[in-house]
């Protein structure tokens, strides 16, 4: 959200509880995010599970996780079921989405939030702000697989590489997730921000083209 929008948003919420969300966010902290939900396509997708490190200079605080799992949505069905391993069962002391909604933006406040393919989580959640709160998410997003690409390009212009949350992980020496749940993908995606941000870019080979 820009600048002129955040404005526009904090003197239409005067009063409201949520105002102070609007103010400009603060940079020297931010919040690597992942979502799981019952669908790729934003019209039809709910919330399964929302998970959030905080990043404090090349910190990643993951002795203060957020992650929470929601009620089981309606549309959780065998497909969701195979992506996620995540079953009706498994979610039956969930949060009501509203609760949960809540229980984020006490945690990430307006921080920018990274992540992976982070603008469709952001749409997600911003769908269901509106709904519930009346307003969508201040963040400003931080996409991790752009940064790389942008560095690669240096390098190597116009060249095609894989911007697989793995492949990366791999070049750049980080560990990988034996399962990509929403918590292990949020910490992949803080530590290659860290290490794309504090640390040197490792060399190129063919392996991390495509």
């Amino acid at each position: 959200m820009n600048r002129l929008r955040r404005l526009w948003w904090y003197h239409q919420l005067k009063g409201h509880p949520y105002q102070w969300l609007f103010q400009a966010p603060q940079q020297e902290e931010f919040v690597s995010l992942d979502c799981e939900t019952t669908s790729l396509d934003p019209k039809r997708a709910e919330l399964v599970t929302i998970a959030a490190t905080k990043i404090i200079g090349n910190r990643i605080i993951t002795s203060e996780p957020f992650h929470i799992r929601l009620q089981a949505p309606q549309s959780l069905d065998s497909s969701s079921i195979r992506i996620h391993q995540i079953r009706h069962h498994d979610l039956q002391d969930g949060l009501s989405e509203v609760e949960a909604l809540k229980a984020l933006i006490a945690f990430i406040g307006n921080r920018p939030i990274i992540g992976y393919h982070i603008r469709y989580d952001k749409t997600i959640l911003d769908l269901a702000c509106k709904k519930h709160l009346g307003f969508p998410l201040p963040n400003p997003l931080i996409e991790v697989s752009q940064i790389y690409h942008q560095k690669l390009e240096r390098h190597l212009p116009n060249a095609y590489f894989d911007l697989s949350m793995d492949a990366i992980c791999k070049h750049l020496d980080l560990p990988l997730q034996e399962r990509h749940d929403a918590l292990q993908d949020a910490y992949s995606a803080a530590l290659i921000y860290v290490r794309l941000t504090y640390g040197d870019l490792p060399s190129l080979t063919s392996a991390y083209l495509r």
